[in-house]
């Protein structure tokens, strides 16, 4: 793993830093879309998921591990494609991408409007303490004040059970009206009565065609493991023992976008199928940046840039390391573990 922010003079070298400088030094094709190959994204997404399909339909059945795991992971493409269309990076008109982020998010059941207002939160506050919303680690203080029962919850959740994360992230906030402006109560239903009609009429239809072991075996399982490499995506995207989260007082939006969000290699089937969701850093530094692009940006940063960018590969050792180690917020230090809490509370 590679860290940024190796020292005090690499960290006060980014103080006066602003992000409009360092998008200056971008490529200007980066931020080009491309119909071509936008579209050519959602043909690789429906012809891998369709394979997988196939496979989970055909195939013996000692195969559907090996199918869940494809097919989930080729919907988590579906995601991604929604993802481009939540950022308006996917098509030049609003409307197209509004069609298309519902279209692909809708079997995932998510509400497209709900998570795209969220999501765009996060970019805005990226690693900053109590604003961003995307599993910023608790303060001791807060964790202290919780019952036992909703503690044990949130060490599973920052801890060994980190995959099902997303899930408690999608039921808990995206339909909940009391997460959004009433300016945006109107998108939010729209897009909570989409992601609902759509189950109400596909799961009773599946499961009446192949039962309710059929409706595990084609929907279930694969949206669990798509909920697998949401939850890896979104931890391992901004979470490190050395990486920070300030408080609004001392968050730097350059330094917070440019070296507190992590570039993680995978094997290059996952990243295929999720077309480069893991060359994040870019992504953050600006979100009208395609994915189809972001390759192309990333070898750009890592030229000019280069010391300040975090980058790792997934691996088993890198998420027991962070399931580890990254649970509490700590000003001086990160993060403070678990045992290494309560080791000082006894104490």
């Amino acid at each position: 793993m590679t860290a940024t922010l190796k020292s005090q003079s690499s960290e006060s070298s980014l103080s006066d830093l602003k992000l409009k400088h360092i998008l200056k030094t971008l490529p200007k094709d980066c931020f080009q879309k491309n119909r071509v190959r936008a579209w050519t994204t959602i043909a690789l997404s429906l012809s891998m998921a369709s394979l997988g399909y196939l496979g989970i339909a055909y195939l013996p059945w000692f195969f559907l591990p090996l199918t869940w795991i494809f097919t989930g992971t080729a919907l988590t493409g579906f995601f991604v494609i929604g993802h481009d269309c939540g950022h308006r990076s996917f098509a030049q008109r609003r409307w197209v991408n509004d069609l298309v982020g519902h279209l692909f998010m809708m079997p995932l059941i998510y509400p497209f409007h709900s998570w795209r207002i969220l999501h765009n939160k996060h970019h805005k506050h990226t690693n900053k303490m109590e604003v961003d919303n995307a599993w910023h680690p608790m303060r001791p203080e807060t964790y202290d004040s919780l019952d036992w029962f909703t503690q044990k919850g949130y060490q599973a959740l920052r801890g060994r059970f980190w995959w099902v994360a997303s899930i408690v992230h999608w039921v808990g906030l995206h339909f909940n009206l009391k997460q959004f402006e009433a300016k945006d109560h109107g998108k939010v239903k729209l897009s909570i009565a989409v992601a609902v009609l759509f189950a109400a009429i596909a799961f009773p239809l599946l499961i009446i065609n192949v039962g309710v072991w059929g409706f595990v075996k084609f929907w279930l399982m694969p949206w669990l493991v798509y909920h697998f490499w949401m939850s890896t995506f979104t931890l391992v995207h901004h979470t490190a023992p050395d990486i920070e989260f300030r408080s609004v007082e001392e968050w730097h939006e350059a330094k917070a976008q440019l070296s507190g969000t992590v570039h993680c290699k995978y094997p290059a089937w996952v990243e295929l199928l999720c077309h480069d969701i893991n060359v994040h850093i870019p992504h953050h530094l600006s979100t009208a940046i395609p994915s189809y692009n972001l390759r192309k940006a990333h070898k750009s940063l890592k030229q000019n840039w280069g010391p300040y960018l975090y980058e790792s590969k997934f691996s088993w050792k890198l998420m027991k390391d962070i399931t580890d180690q990254c649970h509490l917020y700590h000003p001086d230090n990160c993060y403070e573990s678990f045992r290494a809490h309560h080791a000082k509370r006894a104490g």
